[in-house]
């Protein structure tokens, strides 16, 4: 694996780059946004993940983020901030994050989120003439809702729910697969990220966020919150 952390703390950055030689993976370090963003241009696929920090020097993560979003889609990006609210981590999912790690982490936490995603990554790379194939196959089929693992593809009362990221993805299908069944932040952060809970519930409730969003431009909201327990999938309302 080879990795480009972006971060102006040079003491994370080198306490980080102990730990990828450890696991015996390629990294690059930058240490504000420009000078990360220019060497994710030189070369957009030779990177297999990005760490992004939201506070650099001379260009803010955002605006970086935004910059790689426009010239891969694709790429595994990881921000990585101080700040702590909300709003900071729907709008970094928004531009296109696929996990988020909050400041202060341990190493090891940023280790077990990037092999998770990176596993992630190649599971989900199905060679385009396939997908096309697999068009009409759904893993989940209801009255009103189905889902293909094969094209990445959810559709909510015959609308499809456009604009679904990775990992929004895979948080549906979770869901979807066990429908009316109450999951914790706790047990979806272990099934849809891969990795053990470390204490980080708000990346649960952003992507649950971020994913409600996108179904009510389809359709009727069936991601439903069980208060004080977690959320689950009931489309079974739709039928009153």
């Amino acid at each position: 694996m080879k990795i480009l952390m972006i971060e102006d703390n040079q003491s994370v950055a080198q306490m980080m780059g102990m730990f990828f030689q450890k696991e015996k993976w390629e990294y690059a370090n930058a240490y504000d946004g420009e000078d990360g963003l220019a060497q994710f241009k030189e070369a957009p696929d030779d990177w297999d993940i990005i760490t992004l920090d939201l506070n650099l020097p001379k260009m803010d993560g955002m605006e970086v983020a935004r910059h790689i979003r426009e010239i891969s889609r694709t790429v595994p990006l990881i921000m990585l901030t101080a700040r702590d609210s909300e709003s900071d981590q729907v709008l970094g999912l928004d531009i296109g994050a696929d996990d988020y790690v909050t400041k202060p982490f341990s190493p090891m936490t940023l280790i077990a989120r990037i092999k998770a995603l990176h596993r992630r990554v190649d599971i989900q790379e199905v060679p385009a003439a396939a997908a096309e194939e697999a068009d009409d196959d759904f893993d989940v089929s209801t009255k009103h809702f189905r889902l293909s693992t094969k094209t990445r593809e959810a559709y909510l009362d015959d609308q499809q729910i456009e604009g679904l990221t990775p990992k929004e993805f895979d948080l549906l299908r979770t869901l979807a697969r066990n429908p009316k069944q109450v999951f914790s932040r706790e047990q979806l952060l272990q099934l849809v990220w891969e990795y053990e809970y470390y204490g980080d519930e708000r990346t649960v409730d952003a992507h649950i966020k971020k994913l409600r969003q996108k179904i009510e431009k389809a359709g009727p909201q069936v991601i439903q919150t069980v208060w004080g327990v977690g959320y689950k999938f009931d489309d079974s309302e739709l039928d009153k």
